[in-house]
């Protein structure tokens, strides 16, 4: 899992901006937290201080170690304009089962990769930087004989030594294959007036002819029930197609239908695209290790933003973050101090790093923030 980023000249970044996932010793909301670390967490931001691009920023990591979907990332507003630095600069910091990856990159544009740095457990495994011409080093089993003058090739060292290399399998190198894999299901996407995605997947979907052909008609109307937003719904397959119409019965018994997607709410579109990727955390074998939903609740009523966040803590097998501007859900009811972080343009910090005062379950965080209690 993720426990600490930060990222230097990215987008609207000219100095570097971090996030700490550290937990601390809070006795409620269990769930939210694992091995120490946030599992489940909401970051608060004014509109423009960069809840979108940290998201994204986040991402770039599988435009160097997948073939998963990236056309989101790929965006020449990519380096900072406020800085003659031509470099963006990347640190990852994950945890698998008390073993440590730390990576470190530097870029001049998103597929320009400049220097690459690897740690595990502390100990330098890869480094690479092609401006120094500083020499490849690799310390992995059975890398021996790979070849190491890439200077022609623009890819990361990573992926070429994991596709181009049968590693041993050892303790150090289960670490490493733990980090590939969380990699390679990581997934952004966004509920706004645009519904994109990045990571876990490759292509277009079709939202509802997927959800049907794996069976999950059923689970879907009863997500909709569990949100007590309208579930009078039904499919029928028309030509290669299913569609889905709201059913209404008249007086005399008969049915009318009409379109779903076409005269559904916007909270109700955005609770679809919602239920399709989470589909994957709750039923499938291998579900995304990662989520980050940018504006999860931007179309949201109060307690439908709650009855959200409840159902992604029942996911044990994925890490969640999710951006909000609603203090509504600012409640140690449903989340706790070290999972709940104020964004600023330079700083992302959490409740509980934000005052001195011991914070119980019984206060009202939201009333304090409100209040100025976490002025820094």
């Amino acid at each position: 899992m993720l426990t600490y980023f930060s990222v230097k000249n990215y987008r609207g970044f000219k100095d570097t901006i971090s996030l700490d996932l550290t937990s601390s010793n809070y006795t409620f909301n269990d769930e939210c937290v694992k091995d120490g670390f946030a599992h489940k967490a909401l970051i608060y931001g004014y509109n423009g201080v960069g809840k979108s691009n940290f998201g994204l920023a986040i991402m770039d990591i599988i435009i160097n170690l997948t073939d998963k979907d990236k056309t989101l990332l790929l965006d020449n507003n990519y380096r900072n304009l406020e800085t003659e630095n031509k470099f963006v600069e990347f640190e990852y910091l994950l945890n698998f089962s008390g073993s440590s990856i730390k990576y470190r990159y530097g870029k001049t544009a998103p597929e320009s990769l400049v220097y690459e740095n690897l740690w595990i457990n502390e100990k330098p495994v890869i480094s690479y930087n092609r401006i120094t011409s500083e020499p490849l080093l690799i310390d992995l089993p059975g890398t021996e004989t790979l070849i190491k003058d890439i200077n022609k090739i623009q890819i990361s060292v990573l992926k070429y030594i994991k596709s181009n290399t049968a590693i041993e399998s050892t303790p150090e190198t289960k670490v490493l294959f733990s980090f590939f894999d969380f990699v390679d299901k990581m997934l952004f996407f966004r509920n706004l007036d645009e519904r994109r995605y990045a990571g876990y997947e490759v292509g277009t979907h079709r939202i509802f002819e997927e959800i049907i052909i794996k069976n999950r008609f059923k689970d879907f109307v009863d997500f909709l029930n569990l949100a007590e937003v309208p579930s009078n719904i039904d499919y029928k397959k028309i030509g290669d197609q299913h569609r889905v119409f709201f059913t209404y019965e008249t007086e005399q018994n008969n049915i009318n239908e009409i379109d779903f997607f076409s005269n559904c709410s916007t909270g109700m579109k955005t609770l679809s695209v919602l239920f399709y990727w989470l589909q994957n955390a709750m039923f499938e074998n291998e579900p995304p290790s990662f989520i980050f939903i940018d504006e999860f609740d931007a179309f949201y009523h109060q307690n439908l933003s709650e009855f959200v966040i409840r159902k992604i803590k029942e996911i044990n097998n994925c890490q969640f973050i999710l951006t909000t501007h609603d203090t509504g859900v600012m409640s140690n009811d449903i989340m706790r101090p070290d999972c709940l972080f104020i964004m600023h343009k330079d700083r992302i910090t959490s409740l509980s790093n934000l005052t001195e005062k011991e914070l119980r379950f019984a206060h009202n965080i939201e009333k304090m923030y409100r209040a100025g209690a976490f002025n820094e």
